[in-house]
């Protein structure tokens, strides 16, 4: 169901351009933002992708850039890593502090369940692999916190304030 370019293990190279981003971020901005898509389709699948910088398998998203809200942000990021086009308004599930990338990281993470595929994603530089998958066989490098935001949306329990 998903298509795939790498391994996904982190080479030491992107490891610390990573690094180096999140050091200019911090002095360049406040805080940094972000935002994650749930995109959850009728057959009780989960759109999840697979970075080719970092381990696991994640929600699509990425950062808001100056001057764009986050729902402009989170339809690009759809659009680029998952080829999905949001059809009707996303839900806000919570805003997290994504403690794993720095003290600054905010996420806004958003159930998506009006949506339109514009195309199979295919890998890139940045996803290794992508596709929907059953909420019962998630890749086994599902992250936990992408586990707990699926746990919390299917049972009703609000999420903490940390990812």
């Amino acid at each position: 169901m998903a298509t795939k370019v790498n391994d996904g293990r982190e080479t030491l190279r992107l490891r610390v351009l990573k690094r180096a981003a999140h050091v200019y971020w911090r002095f360049s901005r406040g805080m940094t933002l972000g935002v994650r898509g749930v995109v959850l389709d009728n057959a009780a699948r989960v759109f999840l992708v697979r970075h080719t910088y970092t381990p696991g398998w994640h929600f699509p998203g990425g950062g808001v850039e100056v001057g764009e809200t986050a729902l402009t942000a989170l339809t690009r990021e759809l659009a680029e890593e998952a080829r999905v086009e949001i059809t009707g308004a996303p839900v806000l599930h919570g805003i997290f502090l994504n403690r794993a990338a720095s003290q600054r990281d905010h996420v806004l993470a958003y159930v998506v369940r009006d949506f339109r595929v514009l195309e199979v994603k295919r890998p890139d530089g940045e996803i290794a692999e992508a596709g929907f998958f059953p909420l019962n066989g998630l890749p086994e490098t599902t992250t936990r916190a992408t586990r707990a935001r699926l746990d919390e949306i299917f049972s009703g329990r609000p999420p903490p304030p940390v990812w």
